[in-house]
């Protein structure tokens, strides 16, 4: 991962662009802060896998009871710890 500031981005962009074509992530900072990061548009594509299409067949998930006839609210206030 490389940094570039804003000031380097606009006096050579397109030297950025050929190396996040070619699979390099950069860091864009302000006033040596972390603005944005730009990364190549194919590798988001390997990330984040596309969604299924269809139902989400909930229906077919097993039941399972919640122990000593809790409510959700408390069984979820249990496992927080409070």
């Amino acid at each position: 991962m490389r940094t570039i500031s804003i000031g380097e981005l606009r006096q050579n962009p397109s030297s950025m662009l050929d190396d996040v074509e070619s699979g390099e992530v950069y860091v864009l900072t302000k006033h040596n802060r972390e603005v944005a990061r730009i990364v190549p548009s194919s590798s988001s594509a390997t990330v984040i896998p596309p969604k299924r299409s269809g139902s989400s067949r909930t229906r077919d998930l097993p039941r399972v009871d919640l122990p000593g006839g809790m409510s959700m609210d408390q069984f979820l206030d249990e496992l927080k710890g409070e």
